[in-house]
């Protein structure tokens, strides 16, 4: 008792700290000065980014989309205190403390889901599956409420009272104890809720953290951190669950040891999570900062995205990505069972290497992209692999038996492919609808994917309990489960849709030449995903360049 009552004063300490107005970070507004310095002839686009984008000046050429009013100086002023491009290295910090933010919700969210028995002796008549329900529900809710929140209160903030939230939620799910033996239900369903409110600004933000913090060339593995780190709270869940619980009293243990952790993030947070650089990361971020736009609600942003037919393809990918992954991971007891692998022990290091895959290939799979801008080449090539390696996944072949060595490669090689394709896309999506608010894409990209994902559940579990017989009067005789097949229906669906893409990369051409590529890599690989865009197949040997000066009130 004594010990909790500890943590109880602790608890309360730091909300006072946390909601202390020295902790929330004034939305910073920028006032900006752009200049036409002159008008060059160059030969082509990579001579304009190798002339441009090797000085220390900020310098861009002037795309086709660039319609702000723009005030003419004689090309002879003074330009000295033109600022420069940069990176700071505290964008780490930032994607560090989304990424274990992201982490521990879905620790929370799936903290009993490893030992439900457990869960249902300590609460008759409820059970760990109807509260990950309630959990998912509250999420998807959250999600559409996030981008306005984010707007009016800026990231920063947005995201300190939101690991407020979510501390305070754990507390509700670990304090319970000081007046009883057990958290009561109410409590515990009080603090789930709570975690599930919060939980969407650490999943819809990742893309708006990657524009404002991170260079052209790291976005996407960026995005790919932080949209894939709660696959280790995922992992987590099952491993320190199963391990640490073993009744009611460990169990509420438990709960402290997360409300605990969650405090220490929520301050780190509070103190160390910054809203935006003083350089801008990359021209486009420079140029959307200078355009000064004001971004339109939330329900306003969706209807833009949807007349966008360049949005449908990685919105496709995305949804299809997350349908994968969660059913997959949903039925990981069945998997593996019907693959040999029967030890529970076995079964949850299974699920945690499947998660771990997802969080991998999406570091090296956004690595390859930010290099090279091949959203649709990546995209394709994870598809087509996927589909190949769900089959392993509910096949049994007579002669042969259970393949316990081939279920693993291919559970792992699915996460490494399938996971990435949502952090890769949420990338993708921002760049046919720029300069749109990020924050907006990932929300409708997150409402859509969880919504369908769980409409096709329920039709899975019931393919699940039927094989259909490949090669019946063969040697070669098999049977594969039908949630299979109706998965790889799925992925061959989305492949299809997604080879139609011809969605022309805007961000990523007002971004030629950042980071040192000298633009021509970068600005080929854009051009390759949809045509001309930009300065690109306009035929004109004269552009206008550009300096910005900003200012900061």
């Amino acid at each position: 008792m004594r010990s909790r009552s500890l943590l109880l004063g602790a608890s309360l300490a730091l909300v006072c700290t946390l909601t202390s107005p020295f902790t929330l970070s004034p939305v910073a507004r920028t006032n900006t000065r752009v200049a036409i310095i002159r008008k060059i002839k160059l030969s082509d686009r990579s001579e304009v980014a190798t002339h441009f984008f090797s000085s220390n000046r900020l310098t861009t050429p002037l795309g086709r989309n660039f319609n702000s009013n723009l005030q003419a100086f004689d090309s002879n002023s003074n330009n000295d205190d033109a600022p420069q491009i940069g990176l700071e290295s505290h964008r780490y910090v930032n994607l560090a403390l989304l990424s274990l933010l992201a982490l521990l919700s879905d620790l929370v969210c799936f903290a009993t889901s490893s030992t439900p028995g457990i869960f249902a002796e300590t609460y008759p008549g409820h059970t760990s599956a109807s509260l990950i329900d309630i959990f998912l529900f509250t999420n998807v809710a959250s999600c559409f409420i996030v981008t306005d929140t984010v707007k009016r209160l800026g990231l920063a903030n947005s995201i300190k009272l939101s690991s407020l939230l979510m501390f305070i939620g754990c507390l509700f799910r670990a304090c319970g104890p000081l007046t009883s033996s057990i958290t009561p239900y109410p409590l515990l369903l009080a603090g789930t809720i709570l975690v599930g409110l919060s939980q969407p600004f650490f999943q819809c933000t990742p893309p708006l953290l990657s524009a404002t913090w991170f260079g052209s060339n790291e976005r996407a593995m960026s995005t790919a951190v932080a949209l894939n780190f709660n696959q280790i709270g995922i992992a987590g869940a099952f491993l320190i669950g199963g391990s640490v619980c073993g009744d009611s009293e460990s169990m509420m243990q438990y709960f402290e040891g997360i409300a605990a952790v969650a405090g220490i993030l929520s301050l780190a947070t509070a103190f160390g999570f910054r809203d935006r650089p003083k350089l801008a990361p990359s021209s486009s971020e420079l140029r959307k900062i200078q355009s000064n736009e004001e971004e339109p609600p939330f329900f306003n942003s969706v209807q833009t995205f949807l007349k966008n037919k360049s949005f449908y393809p990685p919105l496709i990918a995305f949804v299809t990505s997350i349908t994968l992954t969660n059913i997959v991971g949903a039925f990981i007891d069945e998997v593996m069972v019907r693959g040999g692998i029967e030890d529970q022990m076995s079964i949850n290091l299974a699920g945690a290497g499947f998660e771990l895959a997802i969080l991998l290939g999406g570091i090296f799979i956004g690595g390859y992209v930010d290099k090279t801008k091949a959203f649709k080449r990546s995209t394709l090539v994870c598809l087509g692999v996927s589909f190949f390696l769900l089959f392993p996944l509910g096949l049994t072949e007579h002669a042969i038996g259970k393949e316990p060595a081939l279920v693993l490669v291919s559970l792992f090689g699915l996460g490494f492919v399938a996971g990435p394709i949502q952090p890769v896309n949420a990338e993708l999506a921002v760049e046919v609808t720029f300069p749109s608010d990020e924050t907006a894409v990932e929300s409708s990209q997150q409402i859509f994917g969880n919504f369908i994902s769980a409409l096709i559940i329920p039709l899975a579990e019931m393919a699940s309990k039927s094989d259909i017989t490949l090669f019946p009067t063969m040697s070669y005789e098999s049977d594969v489960r039908g949630d299979v097949i109706l998965l790889a229906a799925i992925a061959a669906g989305a492949f299809a849709s997604f080879s139609k893409f011809d969605g022309t990369l805007e961000r990523s051409l007002l971004d030629c030449g950042d980071d040192g590529t000298e633009g021509s890599d970068v600005c080929n690989a854009a051009a390759l995903e949809g045509g001309a865009g930009g300065m690109e197949g306009s035929g004109a040997k004269e552009i206008e360049v550009l300096i910005v000066e900003e200012t900061k009130e």
